[in-house]
């Protein structure tokens, strides 16, 4: 799978060229900080593919991308962000990521500018409600206005593959290695639903309805919404406090229906 030209994340791994370009063109650039190739940080060997690994030295230090200044974030408590997702695949697979590690397009990971190395974010398509958590080990994208690039695994997860691009939601929920934060806390906590339906008749859609209730989920509901002009008629079997059940509940339905999916209510 070949990488999308609307996506393009950072590789702090690039020629000493593009460095030395950007000290020269950006005036005053010498009293400004922009972070150095992972080649040219101290760390210890690489983690295996999609493995966590350490914090590279420097790692919150700001950098400058076609002139324009990022300050990476010391902390990813209570971040909540909206926009829109691309992803990157096999051109980059098996290359380094900006915290040091090797890039597998088949990990659940992904790009962000400034939240810190190896946060991890929650995820959620908002064209068709699916839901993931990845892990940031990487920096970018820096094309218009996208938010977060994600791995090949994230994108077929959230549905983001076919189309390139997606309208997301982004939240932090935790850190590898740390304790667990107030966000991840309220993510445990929170009602959710799994979806097994999506119907553009509405008859089809109330007797999935009336399936799932009369199998025990009463606080299963039918939402109707619009996509591109097209109405749809969404079936969610709930409701289910925290993600534990959630998860719980979720895998025994997928026995019965492989496409169903959770989502956060």
């Amino acid at each position: 799978m070949k990488r999308h030209t609307r996506s393009t994340p950072l590789r702090l791994a690039a020629t000493g060229l593009l460095i030395t370009a950007l000290l020269l063109v950006l005036p005053g650039c010498g009293k400004r900080v922009i972070s150095t190739s992972p080649d040219q940080r101290p760390r210890p060997s690489a983690p295996a593919p999609g493995q966590a690994g350490p914090v590279p030295k420097g790692t919150f230090k700001p950098y400058s991308i076609s002139g324009i200044q990022y300050y990476p974030l010391s902390s990813a408590d209570g971040y909540v962000q909206t926009g829109l997702a691309s992803w990157y695949g096999d051109d980059f697979h098996g290359k380094k990521t900006a915290n040091g590690e090797i890039y597998d397009m088949h990990a659940m990971t992904c790009a962000h500018k400034v939240l810190p190395m190896n946060t991890y974010v929650r995820i959620t398509n908002r064209d068709n409600g699916k839901a993931a958590t990845l892990r940031v080990n990487d920096r970018g994208p820096f094309v218009g206005s996208r938010i977060v690039d994600l791995s090949y695994a994230g994108a077929k997860a959230l549905g983001v593959v076919g189309p390139g691009t997606a309208p997301v939601r982004l939240e932090a929920v935790g850190v590898a290695g740390s304790q667990t934060t107030s966000v991840a806390r309220a993510v445990a906590d929170a009602d959710y639903y799994v979806q097994v339906g999506a119907f553009t008749q509405q008859e089809n859609a109330q007797r999935l309805l009336a399936t799932l209730k009369q199998a025990g989920y009463d606080g299963s509901r039918m939402n109707r919404v619009l996509i591109s002009g097209q109405a749809y008629w969404r079936v969610q079997a709930g409701v289910f406090h925290g993600v534990d059940r959630a998860n719980t509940v979720h895998a025994g339905l997928r026995q019965k229906y492989p496409s169903c999916f959770l989502i956060a209510d």
